[in-house]
């Protein structure tokens, strides 16, 4: 019984991270990282598998929100290179029909605590934004096991750059860009849209001769100060935290937050446990502080970080981010 009721707690702190890479990705994923009770996690967390699982594993938006059929997917499209290794996005357009004018694109960006995930994660999303008029692009970037801060800083800016490049492909407007993420991935947006000014962010993942700015951010469960210096954060920044103090307030969104920042909508549970809420609430005051747009919008999902995962609340979330975009981008 004590075990049993030790893996339910053990799943209930793992359930995020599966429900962000997928079941395909999850087990091989907590083989490594726990050896021992990773086949009786991976059990116990599997949507439908025991007597006892967590209450938001049942409500799987990307299972019961799928990529509508009017939508065209073009997948595995290089978007930056550092040496031999590429990194890839999706494509998702609105349908076969040209648009009378360009559309805004959005960057669509995974969470997974800068450990765990894969384009296709956020793909659902990418399908929802396409169905609603936009060009939206899923995008891999390199987790902190791969390379550490400011890596996938780098790769986000990198595909801003691809996608304003190559905008006239996918009959993007180049002008106005809108990047979405949530838990790590709405950390990565955030500060994207704070940080256009600074150059070493930029990184080299290619076409350096255009700009990495967006003109809107929709942010989810929103680390956006990393001095809360939690495990995550430690792996992703790198030990020790004490000797990358300047990395830390360099990779925190609110440091940056001045009159050249995105317009925000900031989307978060107020009683989210894992991140906590007043990061957002905090964020909210920084950006007001400028008189640049802002909105936090508090999602009632009790006891819950990823609600955009959760179908209960998938179409409410999409329709605030979308309307948001259309409000900052459509003009």
């Amino acid at each position: 019984m004590v075990l049993r009721d030790n893996a339910v707690q053990l799943c209930k702190l793992t359930s995020e991270t599966h429900r962000a890479m997928g079941s395909r990705y999850f087990e091989e994923y907590m083989r490594k990282r726990i050896p021992i009770a990773g086949a009786l996690l991976i059990m116990m967390s599997l949507p439908g598998v025991g007597n006892k699982q967590p209450p938001q594993l049942g409500n799987d938006a990307r299972r019961q929100f799928p990529v509508p059929a009017s939508v065209r997917v073009m997948r595995d499209i290089a978007y930056a290179a550092y040496g031999s290794r590429q990194l890839k996005l999706d494509v998702y357009v609105p349908s076969n029909d040209r648009p009378a004018r360009r559309v805004p694109g959005i960057l669509v960006v995974r969470g997974g605590g800068w450990q765990a995930g894969d384009k296709e994660a956020f793909g659902f999303i990418a399908g929802r934004l396409a169905s609603e008029g936009f060009v939206a692009t899923s995008i891999e970037y390199r987790t902190a096991s791969e390379a550490k801060y400011p890596a996938s800083v780098h790769d986000l800016k990198a595909a801003v750059r691809w996608l304003r490049a190559n905008a006239s492909k996918f009959d993007v407007d180049p002008d106005h860009l809108g990047a979405i993420g949530g838990s790590a991935g709405g950390h990565l947006v955030a500060l994207l849209g704070t940080s256009s000014e600074v150059t070493s962010l930029e990184g080299d993942g290619g076409n350096n001769n255009v700009s990495s700015a967006v003109q809107a951010v929709v942010a989810m469960a929103c680390v956006c100060d990393l001095g809360v210096k939690d495990n995550a954060v430690r792996a992703f920044i790198g030990e020790p935290l004490d000797a990358r103090e300047g990395s830390l307030r360099e990779g925190s969104p609110i440091a940056h937050v001045d009159r050249r920042s995105a317009p925000l909508l900031l989307m978060h549970s107020p009683t989210d446990p894992v991140v906590p809420y007043r990061l957002s609430s905090e964020m909210q005051a920084k950006y007001k502080q400028t008189g640049v747009p802002v909105t936090l919008d508090a999602i009632d999902a009790p006891g819950t970080h990823a609600f955009w995962n959760d179908a209960r609340y998938f179409p409410a979330v999409m329709g605030k981010a979308a309307a948001f975009f259309r409000q900052q981008l459509l003009r």
